[in-house]
């Protein structure tokens, strides 16, 4: 029995300082070291011991990192690769090592990174990835790096950066990030602005330069002129004094979205119904109604019509439209998004016909506009009131005015078709 212990020792032993032929391995200041540098390596070679805390495979020609690449060291605290030939590193390949502190993936060509894997190395301090063909970090890349303290992307192919792309580092004190050709537009304002009140050291701030728009071409980005730039807002046409606005099956529903902001804000409707969630990158259909390419279709037109104007005009609206009807509109200063709920008038309620004679006798006596439910007066001329109406469904381009809008300018409101129902109305 003694004898058979020895023997497992034995072979436990002889596992534990096995290493792959073309490294050394060995132990140094306490450290478990693999130095397979400068051996024309095109792969990452089986076989380390599993305690290696130390692996060195710069300057060979590996040319990516595969999933599970270093599955069998999963104690390593650095991780030299500097000087190969990676273009990409996959997901899963840097995800185990939970324990690692220093990671040198500088000078090669990367440009696919699986960013996702850094939110499990919570224990990196030094990370350098300079030198490569970088060309985005998603805005969370680092979001679990609080001990990171040196992070070096110098020399990559950056234009654009995103909010808060650095907030997690709670612990850096060193930020490399010269020689990018930065885009200065409006996204890259806030981080002037964070650079300029960190107390990071960011060496070479000089050639943290612009490239791009050619009249800001060379100008640190320390010394960039204020930009008129400006978040997006959202008004879209609905009733504030309730919930959702009641339709009768057979109408024509036409909503609109006024949109500002600088840059100017691109505009999406999320549409929520009984069948599902529809997404629409506004527009899909031209000034005349007709579906623009690549536009879904039924029947030739789309279900939903987003006009570049920010209107938006469902021409048979059913049960199977009622729902949430949200624009968004976003820009690299950030996004804003407003919503109506619409829903089926109940069996029995007054016609629009009705509803028609009372509003323009309204108007005839001055007293505003009457909506369904109540009235509004403007607080003053310079008040804008836009009401959105309802029509019986007819040929779209019966309803589409010359610049392209679901409606026609009268007398400052906006009328869609001859039977009308006011839908709803807001002040901008």
């Amino acid at each position: 029995m003694r004898a058979l212990c020895l023997l497992c020792w034995a072979v436990l032993l002889n596992l534990v300082r096995t290493c792959p032929e073309p490294c050394d391995c060995g132990e140094k200041y306490g450290f478990q070291i693999a130095d397979c540098a400068y051996r024309d390596l095109e792969g990452v070679p089986p076989g380390f011991p599993a305690n290696v805390t130390t692996l060195s495979l710069s300057a060979n020609r590996l040319p990516g990192l595969l999933e599970g690449a270093f599955r069998e060291v999963p104690l390593l605290q650095s991780l030299w690769l500097a000087h190969n030939e990676i273009r990409s590193v996959a997901v899963g390949a840097l995800a185990p090592l939970s324990h690692l502190k220093s990671l040198d993936l500088s000078h090669n060509l990367i440009s696919e990174f699986a960013w996702s894997d850094l939110h499990n190395l919570s224990a990196l301090q030094l990370l350098k990835m300079d030198s490569n063909e970088l060309a985005f970090i998603p805005r969370d890349a680092f979001r679990s790096l609080r001990a990171l303290r040196s992070l070096q992307l110098n020399h990559n192919r950056l234009h654009a950066l995103a909010e808060g792309t650095f907030a997690p580092l709670t612990a850096l004190s060193h930020l490399q990030i010269n020689d990018n050709p930065f885009d200065c537009t409006c996204g890259i304002v806030w981080f002037k602005t964070w650079a300029l009140a960190s107390a990071v050291s960011i060496p070479e701030q000089d050639n943290i330069a612009c490239t791009s728009p050619h009249v800001l071409k060379g100008i640190p980005l320390g010394r960039l002129p204020p930009l008129p730039c400006s978040a997006p807002s959202v008004q879209l046409s609905y009733q504030p004094s309730q919930d959702g606005a009641e339709l009768r099956p057979g109408f024509v529903l036409a909503l609109h979205c006024d949109v500002d902001g600088q840059p100017v804000p691109q505009l999406h409707w999320h549409i929520h119904t009984p069948g599902g969630t529809v997404e629409i990158a506004s527009p899909n259909v031209g000034t005349d109604g007709r579906a623009l390419p690549g536009a879904l279709t039924t029947s030739g037109q789309p279900r939903f019509q987003a006009f570049a104007n920010g209107s938006l005009l469902i021409p048979d609206f059913g049960k199977l439209e009622e729902g949430t009807y949200s624009c968004l509109a976003t820009n690299e200063l950030g996004s804003a998004e407003s919503s109506v709920n619409v829903a089926l008038a109940t069996p029995g309620e007054g016609g629009e016909d009705a509803v028609g004679h009372k509003f323009h006798g309204k108007a005839v006596e001055g007293k505003g506009c009457y909506t369904v439910d109540n009235e509004v007066q403007p607080s003053g001329p310079e008040d804008n009131v836009v009401i959105i109406y309802l029509s019986r469904a007819g040929p779209p381009e019966a309803a589409i005015a010359a610049d392209g809008r679901p409606a026609q300018q009268f007398s400052g409101i906006l009328l869609l078709g001859q039977s009308l129902l006011v839908l709803s109305f807001f002040y901008f």
